[in-house]
């Protein structure tokens, strides 16, 4: 019985051993014949720089391994010179075929240790380098770390193991008369070029790697910033929108009250409006009821003490803004110019805004410089442009650096306007936005005609506040006519 069990036994291991043996050798055949190796670097002349050394080494290896068989290996020109060639080429052909060139120095080796074999006595007073010469020495070693770089580590292990058993059954087990052994020396230092290649491909592709989270986090900060602006933005015309339809509301309830005796028509169409209105305010409020019951953004520090539901900023609040940068320890001056009156509720919410971001980015990104910031009002809308000048110290790294200008324009467009941000020729930075005011097209003429020629200026009060009139240091007045055209925007 136990015999019986000791020969199943025996049977299921050479079983084991006989799936074994073709799963090793299709690894093997996937990993060193039919691997693809990875594409060479950018063709700039500066990484051209090591191939040409490589070539440069491929011809010394080349004439010290044609001379070594020649004059020392006792081999005729018909085959030392193949086998002189070949561990050069060999050195060659792996900066474009890797596995090819491994195979090409592996079997250039071995057949130059069969054909010394038998010559290895000739010479006893100089034993013979066997079963690798210097040449294919220095060439194999070459052609695994260039294996080893452009491979998976699996492969160039595979390719190391495959040399080192060649070695071994040539100088172990076949064996040779005297002769200077080589054997101990090649795989020593394969062992040190494969691992030093593998930690050289390992820093690359992690260097690789972190490039590419580096990128797609920026990817993801950017659009996760052009989001959260825009909810705030739908937000704010929530709260714009549902007050004017509350108002709507509020009228066409309160209408028939003001008029003597009204028709049965006029209180149907009045009550008519209201319940559209509401239905409107409704429907408009379940559609941005998830921004409203998230947990509002916090505003700038400049902003502070504004609640989530306190109503939404316009130019009105404009000095409190100021105050605030300056308490912050940024030095702002102030220009309104041209014939002040109320603007739509989103033009005025955008202005406050973008002023508040421009004023953000200098505190943040210009560390002691001034900042001036200048509203004009125009028949056909406004232009705001905050400038600032050049940081009289380095600025702290900021990871979120140029994303609040998608904000900005985000705003701008929403309106039919644009805005622009650009360096200045004294190092300052400058952010202009046109937000136009929808008239009618024949309106526009007479607007621009019977705008009042006369502007008024005032400045802020603080640290560098000027008076605004004669001060030649004072920026300059937005005139309309320096208004960006919609092409030359950014």
């Amino acid at each position: 019985m136990s015999r019986l069990i000791d020969v199943t036994e025996t049977g299921t291991r050479r079983a084991e051993w006989s799936d074994r043996v073709p799963r090793v050798l299709r690894i093997l055949r996937d990993d060193l014949w039919t691997v693809r190796s990875d594409p060479l670097p950018p063709s700039v002349w500066l990484r051209w720089l090591p191939h040409g050394v490589l070539c440069l080494a491929a011809f010394v290896i080349t004439i010290g391994g044609i001379a070594q068989l020649l004059n020392y290996g006792h081999l005729g020109p018909g085959l030392g010179l193949p086998l002189g060639f070949a561990p050069g080429g060999a050195v060659v052909l792996a900066m474009w075929r890797p596995v090819p060139a491994w195979w090409l120095s592996t079997g250039a080796m071995l057949v130059g240790a069969i054909a010394l074999h038998g010559r290895l006595g000739m010479t006893a007073d100089a034993p013979f380098t066997w079963p690798w010469t210097v040449a294919g020495i220095f060439a194999h070693l070459l052609v695994l770390l260039l294996l080893t770089l452009r491979v998976r580590a699996r492969a160039a292990v595979e390719a190391l193991a495959v040399t080192v058993l060649v070695t071994w059954l040539l100088d172990g087990v076949w064996g040779a008369p005297p002769h200077q052994s080589t054997s101990v020396v090649t795989i020593v230092l394969a062992a040190i070029v494969v691992a030093l290649g593998t930690a050289l491909r390992g820093r690359r592709e992690a260097r690789m790697e972190l490039g590419r989270q580096a990128s797609l986090t920026e990817e993801e900060r950017a659009r996760r910033t052009l989001l959260e602006e825009r909810s705030r933005i739908a937000r704010e015309l929530h709260d714009v929108v549902a007050h004017h339809m509350s108002v709507i509301s509020i009228q066409a309830q309160v209408a028939p009250h003001l008029v003597e005796n009204p028709s049965d028509e006029l209180k149907e169409n009045l009550d008519g409006i209201r319940q559209n209105a509401l239905e409107a305010l409704t429907e408009l409020r379940r559609v941005l009821g998830v921004l409203r019951s998230e947990s509002p953004d916090a505003d700038a520090p400049e902003d502070a003490g504004a609640g989530p539901h306190s109503p939404q900023p316009t130019l009105d609040r404009l000095d409190a803004l100021v105050e605030n940068t300056r308490a912050a320890g940024l030095t702002v001056t102030t220009r309104i110019d041209g014939d002040r009156r109320q603007l739509p509720s989103g033009v005025e919410l955008s202005a406050y805004r973008i002023v508040q971001e421009a004023l953000s980015n200098v505190l943040r990104h210009a560390p002691g410089a001034t900042a001036h910031v200048a509203i004009e009002y125009v028949p056909y809308g406004l232009l705001v442009s905050v400038r600032n000048s050049r940081p009289t110290r380095p600025a702290p790294a900021s990871p979120g650096a140029g994303h609040g200008l998608l904000g900005m324009r985000e705003r701008a467009a929403m309106l039919g306007g644009a805005l622009t941000a650009e360096s200045g020729p004294d190092g300052g930075y400058r952010v202009f936005a046109r937000l136009p005011v929808t008239v009618p097209a024949t309106g526009l003429d007479t607007l621009r005609a019977t705008a009042p020629t006369a502007r008024t200026a005032r400045t802020g009060s603080g640290p560098g506040a000027t008076d605004g009139t004669d001060d030649p240091d004072a920026p300059d007045v937005i005139d309309p006519k320096d208004a960006p055209h919609d092409e030359h925007q950014q």
